[in-house]
């Protein structure tokens, strides 16, 4: 055997290894980071969305917030003024009535409240089941919060009482997950 016909042999056996070898690598998941701001205009941290098999992993990074229990929420429009009224109401795809603690059961934006710290700061991470970040191409996400309007996250100045709509007062700090299309 030439050393050119041992180089293509061992060539020819690596490629058919590879071949054989199975496949385990997978696409990177998608993420968005909302950059959180207060109504003051200081920086609040972080929440960052990324796509699961099953739906949406959020995890907070918060900080300069008051410290307690404060009710969390994504918001229908992706937009965060001063006042953040322009992010309008929950996100609530199918109309479903308010708080995991109603007969009706809840809708896609109701989230666990945050309880920060005596420092003004929270880590948390939350599983939303329901949603997916990007499109709405797949079936076992089918709400987007990606759709025309984007999507905002808000932390609300009280704790919500998982019954009553507005129960967690005043919006606190607000980021955009996905921005509306233009």
């Amino acid at each position: 055997m030439t050393p050119s016909h041992l180089i293509r042999a061992l060539g020819l056996s690596a490629l058919a290894l590879l071949a054989a070898a199975p496949i385990t690598a997978q696409a990177p998941a998608e993420t968005k980071v909302a950059s959180l701001t207060t109504a003051e205009g200081m920086d609040a941290g972080t929440a960052t969305f990324t796509q699961t098999l099953h739906g949406v992993m959020i995890v907070l990074d918060l900080k300069n917030l008051t410290p307690g229990p404060h009710g969390l929420h994504l918001h229908e429009k992706g937009m965060c003024t001063p006042d953040f009224k322009a992010a309008g109401g929950h996100f609530n795809p199918l109309d479903a009535e308010h708080g995991f603690m109603t007969e009706g059961g809840y809708h896609v934006g109701d989230l666990p409240n945050v309880d920060v710290t005596a420092e003004g700061t929270a880590k948390a991470e939350i599983f939303v089941p329901q949603i997916n970040v990007g499109g709405a191409d797949n079936n076992r996400y089918p709400y987007t919060l990606a759709d025309a309007d984007g999507t905002a996250v808000m932390i609300h100045a009280g704790a919500d009482d998982y019954m009553a709509m507005a129960s967690s007062g005043d919006r606190m700090a607000c980021g955009v997950v996905v921005p509306p299309k233009s």
